[in-house]
């Protein structure tokens, strides 16, 4: 008997739950019969590629896991690093793109709660959080709709559960336009004597629901998102869950009370796939069975099905595996704070989960089969670059106009290198985002130590509520982890192997300009559908090009998420993939937190240093931002990354910061050198006197000077008194890698930059770059909200 030739479930219906025809066959050989409608549905969560990575997971194995700092690495909920004196931190990053196109708010909301659960689960509390986000163009309505919605989202439920917003990130372009991203890193301090894993053990050990009740919100969410978008996803609004983060807080203490009995033999939230993928999961990790008995599972509506318990995704709810006898006392702890506990199933010899309801047995499959043994795709890796990626890197800076010390004529008009930079510093992607960081607590805790907007990446002070089990250290010290989450999608997508190179390498460099040591990354891949050879092509040079930067920056990954899929279909049907976007959350150590500093300039006098070299070759505006935003050109290729000079510049940077040396430090990222200079005046409040000393030898373009992005460079400013020591520091470690570019000015100087000739560049001053710079974003909605429709 075959598949094809009695399924009980027509090609459309095996389809609609994600599966493909010979997906369909391989289920059947596995069970020895056809699946009925709940088995069919767990099969088509946990074999989607939002929980199996079926087309990524070969990719995934090149990446370096290991370290002497890792204690938990990929595999578990989130990834644990050891951070000395006792202090361990959990961390991960998670979409929650699909949702949040149909549904921003909520979408957003409940990708903040997922992420959350990630890491209490592990026995840790949620000390942070961070977000990368990515939209269409600001000038769009419908973005600004789903812009303002993940924000709403987002502020909403961390402001809610009382975790700090700290950090971020925010893209506009139009290749996000029906498709945006929301990722959300969040950070824990552990607080259990050991780590809390997932793994079920112990036969006849009691399973518990704990949480929140189950409902029919966020119906097969795991598989609605791995599939494109389309105009009819609007339809999908039940596959988006509804957080409710209140509870979550109370979830978190009883939970980390709970851990803390030592009842708890293991735990997993109930995220993707809910019921199905956390029995399957503990299940096969543990190489045991599991037993769950529908019938005691709390419901919030009236004659739910079997397919609608084991699919639906509502939130704030958690499994555990308990010892057997100390049940009672766990299911104290959750009344006490006001949540459901019940026990629900028991641990079995078998390795299967079993599914019970109303007497009878609702579902019966392997473990192993949902959770381990799923599909794998080995996809054939295009022989060359695709076209678009050949044509582009044909781009050549002579292409452009010619430049003059007065700016640069674009079509017919003479641009003024001042006109150019406040065009830049009023670009969404460039501007400052304090339009939306303002909307986040960032301060609850009461440990955040820089505030968003101030540096190159969060610090957060590492002060645990109680004294560590682990640790001898009751307070924590004077330590501190810094966090970031970056990605220049642009690069990636002109050159995915040296674009995820250089994404590894800002991430580590940003740590470095708060005087961080970068230790571990959790990365989210967010890619278009790998069946179609140009999208496998983008994720596996940059899974390739991640994997070579966390190598050569001793950075292993510790886990994350992969998001395939990511494509809108039009009215046409036809597929508008996003760019590919590897985004890479990092972490790192501060040893001291009175040894840290940001990106604004401290005092009037300071000298003004540049760690490596100016940008000379023409083809730093390859890729860049200005040649996007004011040739409207997307060409070229982004330069490539130097992993020797990356690795001994940021040390320099961490030095100095931490001898007290350097008073600010901010890297030069989207818009070059004029583009850092400008945003540390702004932060600062003060002026900056630049000469750019041109190479003789060496004819330079005056725009790649000002805006290329040659990666690689650091801008620091250092007590007058501090010079000559540093400068001996400098010639030592990094030879004549290193250029002194000028001093800091009072406010009423602005920002002015000479050339060696004493040719004016530009002459900005502090209210007009303030002005572009603080208001883009606010002005763009402003705008789109008074003009009638």
């Amino acid at each position: 008997m075959t598949a094809k030739s009695s399924a009980p479930f027509s090609p459309k219906e095996i389809a609609a739950e994600g599966l493909k025809p010979e997906e369909y066959e391989e289920i059947v050989r596995r069970l020895g019969r056809h699946p009925n409608k709940a088995e069919l549905g767990m099969f088509g969560v946990m074999w989607s590629e939002h929980c199996c990575y079926k087309n990524s997971r070969p990719l995934l194995k090149q990446f370096p896991t290991t370290g002497p700092r890792i204690l938990v690495g990929p595999g578990e909920n989130a990834g644990v690093v050891d951070l000395g004196d006792g202090l361990q931190l959990a961390f991960k990053i998670e979409s929650h793109n699909h949702p949040s196109a149909v549904e921003p708010f909520q979408g957003a909301a409940t990708g903040v709660g997922g992420i959350l659960r990630d890491i209490f689960t592990m026995g840790a509390r949620p000390i942070a959080l961070l977000n990368s986000l990515r939209f269409g163009s600001l000038e769009d309505a419908k973005t600004q709709r789903l812009f303002q919605g993940v924000v709403a989202g987002i502020s909403h439920y961390g402001n809610c559960v009382g975790v700090p917003t700290v950090g971020g990130e925010v893209y506009f372009d139009p290749a996000y336009s029906g498709n945006p991203l929301v990722n959300v890193m969040a950070l824990g301090l552990m607080e259990t004597p050991e780590i809390v894993k997932s793994g079920a053990s112990g036969i006849g050990n009691p399973v518990l629901y704990v949480g929140s009740t189950t409902g029919r919100d966020g119906m097969g969410g795991a598989s609605f998102a791995s599939a494109e978008l389309t105009d009819e996803s609007i339809d999908d609004r039940p596959a988006v869950q509804v957080g409710d983060p209140f509870l979550e807080k109370s979830l978190i203490e009883a939970c980390l009370e709970a851990f803390k009995t030592g009842a708890v033999v293991a735990a997993q939230d109930m995220g993707a796939a809910g019921i199905t993928c956390s029995t399957s999961e503990m299940a096969a990790k543990g190489g045991v069975g599991i037993e769950l008995d529908l019938d005691k599972i709390p419901a919030r509506e009236l004659g739910m099905v079997p397919y609608e318990y084991l699919l639906s995704e509502s939130q704030e709810r958690m499994l555990f595996v308990a010892h057997q006898g100390r049940e009672q006392e766990l299911i104290d702890i959750f009344h006490r704070w006001g949540l459901q506990a019940v026990v629900a199933g028991t641990v079995i010899p078998e390795p299967i989960v079993r599914i019970l309801f109303e007497g009878g047995i609702a579902a019966e499959i392997p473990a192993d089969a949902l959770a381990e043994n799923t599909p794998l795709y080995h996809r054939e890796l295009l022989a060359e670059p695709p076209e678009y990626a050949r044509q582009a890197w044909e781009w050549r800076a002579d292409s452009l106009p010619d430049c003059i010390t007065a700016g640069i004529e674009i079509q017919g008009s003479l641009q003024t290198w001042n006109d150019i930079l406040l065009t830049l510093l009023d670009t969404p992607t460039i501007a400052s985002k304090s339009w939306v960081y303002r909307q986040y607590d960032h301060q609850v805790q009461n440990n955040t130590v820089i505030f968003p907007g101030g540096a190159d990446a969060a610090v957060v002070r590492l002060r645990p509520l109680e004294p560590l089990p682990t640790s001898p250290v009751s307070a924590g010290g004077n330590k501190a982890v810094a966090a970031t989450v970056d990605c220049n999608p642009r690069y990636v997508y002109l050159d995915p192997y040296e674009g995820a190179k250089a994404v590894v390498a800002e991430a580590a460099r940003n740590l470095s300009c708060v005087g961080a040591e970068p230790l571990a990354v959790t990365d989210n891949l967010n890619f278009g559908s790998p069946e179609k050879p140009i999208g496998y092509w983008q994720l596996a040079e940059a899974c390739r090009g991640l994997a070579e930067g966390c190598q050569e920056l001793a950075t292993p990954v510790t886990g994350g998420n992969v998001s395939l899929y990511n494509e809108t279909l039009d009215s046409q049907g036809n597929p508008q993939p996003i760019y590919p976007t590897p985004v890479v959350g990092m972490v790192g150590l501060i040893p001291d937190i009175n040894k840290i500093c940001g990106q604004a300039w401290q005092t009037a006098g300071d000298g003004i240093y540049l760690l490596g070299l100016l940008p000379t070759s023409d083809e730093s505006l390859g890729a860049s931002e200005y040649l996007a935003t004011i040739h409207g050109t997307v060409a070229g290729r982004p330069a490539k990354v130097n992993f020797d000079w990356e690795r001994r510049i940021q040390k320099v940077c961490r030095e100095g910061i931490r001898a007290g040396w350097i008073r600010s430090a901010h890297d030069c990222a989207e818009g070059g050198l004029a583009i850092a200079l400008a945003e540390s005046c702004i932060t600062g409040k003060l002026g900056a006197q630049i000469t750019l000393e041109i190479p003789a030898n060496q004819p330079t373009r005056l725009d790649t000077l000002l805006f290329g992005e040659g990666g690689g460079q650091i801008l620091v400013s250092v007590a007058s008194e501090q010079q000559e020591i540093w400068e001996s520091y400098l010639e030592e470690h990094l030879g004549q890698q290193w250029q002194k570019l000028g001093t800091v000015a009072n406010s009423g100087v602005g920002l002015g930059v000479l050339t060696s000739d004493n040719q004016t560049l530009i002459n900005a001053t502090i209210n007009d770059m303030m002005d572009r710079y603080s208001h883009a974003i606010a002005r763009r909605l402003a705008i789109h909200i008074t003009t009638p429709s």
